[in-house]
């Protein structure tokens, strides 16, 4: 009779492989389950490392070929939950009174009318719930890159024998890549949600239906150091948030014109192969520290390519000219403040420098979030808006190809002389004069005022 477990031969290779991951992973084939949490971008504690091979045994066992980004928000949720854990009552008393003034003083300041939505406090834990769904969006074709590009390099660089065998565990690997590279996005946004104050903080809408919202614990660190009074405070981070989910709310089209640009930017990313043969050449599975730098680090992604610069600059361009935006229109509706400045100054400094976990998320990818052309921005709204006015301003959101350019952010003269018509009327006294001349070059008399420029028969 045959044994029932079956000769080590006639095993599925997926199931070998399968086993012999789990044995890596138990630290029996060298891994150290602490340094490979560490890898993951987690705490070095008991409780982590137990959560990260729970995780990657779900990986193994999944049939799909996405990512399970259920993870991303249960690292985040967990990192998130510090500190404030529900909006008090005296929190939202102010915050009301707040938002109401804040919308009353935009109303005199904007062109557009107030979201339908009640604006809302949040916790930073809701924040991460709230957002994931779209920096998960953001970050997956980097991940599956990532994940696409670290299955190749194993498979070209197993002995013959175990090519097989990796070729049809490439699903499972590919699982288990993502995992961690989820994993790892979840850390990064759990700790982001200790630095943003609003929901539109970092430029692009990441809560649907243009909800405007705010976290009252982080709102309450970013007032300390500036010696101003917290009311103060908390009524121009109302008014910048109102502003920023009037302007999203109107111009419909402005939401999934920023996120498909930065998709489209996303997978156009390029993996170094390259740098990760030389890892999988070099890899110690008893320090798995490079491999963590090699991702977090932004190392495995290649320099941006002309065509992405390309997009990247007009990107750029699109996050400068909302931020600048709602920065002049703030300054124009918060005028009745006495340091408005001050913290109007903080915000650019920390917006232009931007935090720790912004920073890694750039580096896992590939892309800052954050305007770099934001004080030329604010200056030709500030100059649009003296010259044409609120109205004729706020209607250049009504369609992109309405929107000024870089060229206008260098020099907001010339549309300031299209909006006004004076650019028409230079151009018509151009033409006038080069008629004259011509006429003047053929040896004819020049029209005078009111004439029709012909000969007059002899």
């Amino acid at each position: 009779m045959a044994d029932q477990q079956g000769e080590p031969g006639d095993r599925n290779p997926e199931d070998e492989f399968r086993d012999m991951l789990r044995e890596l992973l138990s630290g029996a084939g060298g891994i150290d389950p602490t340094s490979l949490a560490g890898a993951a971008g987690l705490p070095n504690d008991p409780a982590s490392v137990a959560a990260l091979f729970g995780q990657l045994q779900q990986a193994m066992n999944r049939s799909g070929d996405g990512i399970d980004w259920a993870v991303a928000t249960r690292q985040g949720e967990e990192r998130a939950a510090t500190g404030q854990t529900q909006i008090s009552d005296a929190d939202r008393e102010r915050f009301d009174q707040a938002f109401q003034v804040a919308s009353l003083w935009l109303d005199e300041a904007v062109d557009f009318s107030a979201p339908p939505q009640t604006p809302e406090l949040i916790t930073r834990r809701a924040w991460v719930a709230a957002t994931m769904p779209l920096w998960t969006q953001l970050a997956e074709p980097v991940a599956l890159s990532i994940s696409d590009a670290l299955t190749r390099v194993m498979r070209e660089q197993a002995p013959e024998e175990m090519r097989g065998m990796i070729e049809n565990a490439s699903k499972m690997l590919r699982g288990i890549g993502g995992t961690l590279f989820a994993m790892q996005l979840g850390q990064v946004v759990g700790q982001l949600s200790t630095e943003v104050v609003s929901g539109g903080d970092i430029g692009i809408p990441l809560l649907d239906d243009s909800r405007a919202a705010i976290l009252p614990q982080n709102a309450s660190v970013f007032g300390e150091g500036l010696d101003i009074p917290t009311d103060q405070v908390e009524l121009y981070l109302a008014v910048r948030e109102l502003a920023h989910a009037r302007l999203f709310r109107h111009a419909r089209w402005l939401r999934l014109h920023l996120i498909t640009a930065i998709t489209a930017f996303a997978r156009g990313i390029d993996i170094d192969t390259e740098r990760l043969e030389e890892l999988a050449e070099g890899f110690d599975p008893s320090n798995t520290d490079e491999l963590r730098q090699a991702v977090v680090g932004g190392t495995l992604i290649r320099p941006k390519s002309e065509a992405q610069q390309a997009a990247l600059g007009r990107l750029e361009t699109m996050l400068a000219l909302v931020e600048g935006w709602v920065d002049q229109v703030t300054a124009d509706a918060t005028g009745r403040l006495p340091r408005t400045d001050a913290i109007a100054e903080s915000i650019r400094r920390r917006r232009a420098s931007g935090g720790p976990a912004e920073s890694a998320f750039a580096t896992l990818v590939g892309l800052e979030l954050r305007p770099r052309r934001l004080r030329e921005a604010t200056a030709m709204w500030r100059a649009v808006t003296e010259a044409v006015g609120v109205e004729a301003r706020d209607a250049l959101w009504a369609h992109p190809d309405l929107l000024p350019t870089s060229a206008d952010l260098d020099d907001p003269s010339a549309l300031v002389a299209r909006l006004t018509g004076t650019d028409a009327a230079e151009n018509e006294a151009d033409d006038e004069f080069d008629q004259a001349l011509e006429q003047l070059l053929r040896g004819e008399t020049p029209a005078g005022p009111g004439e029709d420029g012909e000969t007059p028969a002899s």
